[in-house]
C-alpha cells in the first residue's frame, strides 16, 4: 500500500494506542500466573496478536471481550508450567514477542520451536540462547546462525551466568522467567542497552511480588521457586507511538495534545519530550495527556543538538525526520542497537531521507544531520513500521507530496496512524 502525505500542519487532540511493551509483558505474566487475569485496554495490533498467539500455544486460555470503551483480555494462566506447543510458534514481525517468550518456553518440559518473518529471522538471539543453555535448557538454531528458527527444550533449572545485552529484551526475557526456575539465579550483565525497558520489567515484577535484587545494572539476583498471582490492570498509552505526533507538532509548528499518557510511567520513550524541549518545543502536562507545541508557532526555529538515544532507540526514525527541519547540526548518538531492529534503521533512514534531499550521514552508532529543506519524493518503509511513520513526519514539512510504499506495515503497532494524521491535518485546515 502506498500512502501519499502532503505538506501539512496537523493540530488538535489524539489518543494513541496502548503501550506495546506493557501489553506484551502483561500477556506473558498473565500466561505464567496461577488463575485468571484481566487486562483492560490492551494494544490491538499485529505485534500484540503475535504475542497472544504465542501465549495460547504455550497453554494460556485467552478470551477477548469487546465494548464501546475498549477491549478486555481475560487470561487463564498455566501456573508456571507452560504447555509444549503442538506446532511451531510463528511470531511474525514481533521481535519483542520472540525474545521475551523464548525464556518462558524454556520453562516447558519439552521442545518449543520459534520462527518469524524474514526480518525477525535476521535478528540474533545467540546471547540469550547461550545463556539459557547455561541455565539448564537445551537450545539450538536450525541454521547455526544464532537466529530463528530455533528450538528450546526445558525446563531450565537456574544458576549463575553472564550475558551481554545489546538489546534489553534479552535481560527482560530472563527476568520474567527465572523466578519460576527451580534454583536461584545470578545474572552478570557487562553490557546493557535500553535500561528503561528493564526498569519497566522490574516494576512489573515488583508489582507481582516477585523477589529480584540488583547491584547497579550489572548484577541481578533472582530467587527461584516463586510464582505469579493473577492480576487486573489497565494498559497505559504508548509513548513510542505518541513520539510521531510530538514530532509532527515540532515539524509543523503546531500544538498537538496526546491523551492517555502519564509521565510517571516507566516507558523509556517519554524521554523524547526532553529532546524536543532542547530543540525549542514547548511541552505541557495537561489533563489526561501531554501537549507539544513546535517553536514555529512563536516565530522561532527548531534547533539542532547532540542527543544520546541509547535509552530510547525506537525514537531514532522520528527524531531523524525532525532534525532535518532544525537549524544547524543534529547528532544522534550511542544507539548502535538501532541497526538490529526490524531493519538497520540508521542505514534505512539515511537512504530514505536522502531521497527527500536531506543532508544526512551515517555514524557507527547514530546519525549526523544538517538542517535543510526537504522535497517530497517516492520513499519506502522497508516493511518497518517506525520507518513508515517517520517518513510521514518528514513529509509534513516537504515541498510537494511524498509517496510512502509499504505503509501498511504501520499496523504492526499502530493500525490507525495514517488515518489519525490525516484527521489532525484536516482539523488544522478547517
Amino acid at each position: 500500500m502506498v500512502e501519499t502525505i502532503e505538506n501539512g500542519s496537523p493540530a488538535g487532540f489524539v489518543v494513541v494506542p496502548a503501550s506495546k511493551s506493557h501489553t506484551i509483558r502483561a500477556l506473558l505474566i498473565a500466561t505464567l500466573a496461577d488463575g485468571e487475569s484481566r487486562i483492560h485496554g490492551a494494544l490491538e495490533s499485529r505485534d500484540a496478536a503475535s504475542c497472544a498467539l504465542a501465549c495460547r500455544m504455550l497453554g494460556a486460555q485467552i478470551t477477548v471481550k469487546r465494548s464501546n470503551t475498549g477491549n478486555e483480555l481475560i487470561v487463564r494462566g498455566v501456573a508456571g508450567k507452560p504447555r509444549i506447543p503442538d506446532n511451531v510458534i510463528d511470531v511474525g514481525n514481533s521481535g519483542t514477542t520472540l525474545f521475551l517468550t523464548t525464556s518462558v518456553a524454556a520453562l516447558a518440559d519439552g521442545w518449543t520451536v520459534f520462527t518469524g518473518d524474514a526480518q525477525t529471522r535476521r535478528r540474533s538471539a545467540e546471547p540469550l540462547l547461550q545463556t539459557l543453555n547455561a541455565l539448564g535448557a537445551k537450545c539450538f538454531t536450525t541454521r547455526n546462525n544464532g537466529c530463528a528458527p530455533y528450538c528450546i527444550h526445558g525446563p531450565m533449572s537456574g544458576g549463575n551466568t553472564s550475558i551481554s545485552c545489546p538489546t534489553s529484551q534479552y535481560l527482560s526475557s530472563l527476568l520474567l522467567a527465572l523466578p519460576l526456575a527451580r534454583k536461584d539465579s545470578k545474572l552478570t550483565v557487562p553490557l546493557l542497552n535500553e535500561r528503561p525497558y528493564v526498569e519497566m520489567t522490574l516494576k512489573w515484577l515488583t508489582d507481582a511480588g516477585i523477589r529480584v535484587r540488583r547491584e547497579g545494572w550489572s548484577k541481578f539476583f533472582i530467587a527461584g521457586g516463586q510464582s505469579y498471582a493473577p492480576f487486573e490492570i489497565t494498559v497505559p498509552g504508548d509513548f513510542s507511538s505518541a513520539t510521531f505526533f510530538f514530532c509532527a507538532a515540532a515539524v509543523a509548528g503546531t500544538r498537538i495534545v496526546v491523551e492517555n499518557l502519564d509521565r510517571s510511567d516507566t516507558q523509556g520513550d517519554k524521554e523524547v519530550l526532553g529532546v524536543l524541549e532542547q530543540m525549542g518545543c514547548t511541552v505541557e502536562d495537561v489533563e489526561n495527556g501531554i501537549a507539544v507545541t513546535g517553536p514555529r508557532a512563536a516565530g522561532k526555529d527548531l534547533v539542532g543538538g547532540v542527543f544520546d538515544l541509547n535509552s530510547m532507540p525506537d525514537a531514532l526514525p522520528a527524531l531523524a525526520a525532525t532534525a532535518c527541519y532544525a537549524e544547524g547540526t543534529t547528532k544522534i548518538t550511542n544507539v548502535p542497537q538501532a541497526r538490529e531492529k526490524e531493519t538497520d534503521r540508521i542505514a534505512v533512514m539515511t537512504k530514505e531521507l536522502r531521497a527527500m534531499g536531506a543532508k544526512i550521514e551515517e555514524d557507527v552508532d547514530g546519525l549526523t544531520i544538517e538542517g535543510t529543506p526537504l522535497t517530497g519524493s517516492a520513499v519506502g518503509s522497508h516493511d518497518d513500521h517506525r520507518v513508515a511513520m517517520a517518513l510521514a513526519i518528514a513529509a509534513l514539512g516537504a515541498s510537494g507530496p511524498t509517496r510512502i510504499s509499504g505503509a501498511e506495515c504501520a499496523a504492526v503497532t499502530y493500525p490507525g496512524f495514517f488515518d489519525e494524521l490525516r484527521r489532525l491535518s484536516s482539523i488544522a485546515e478547517d
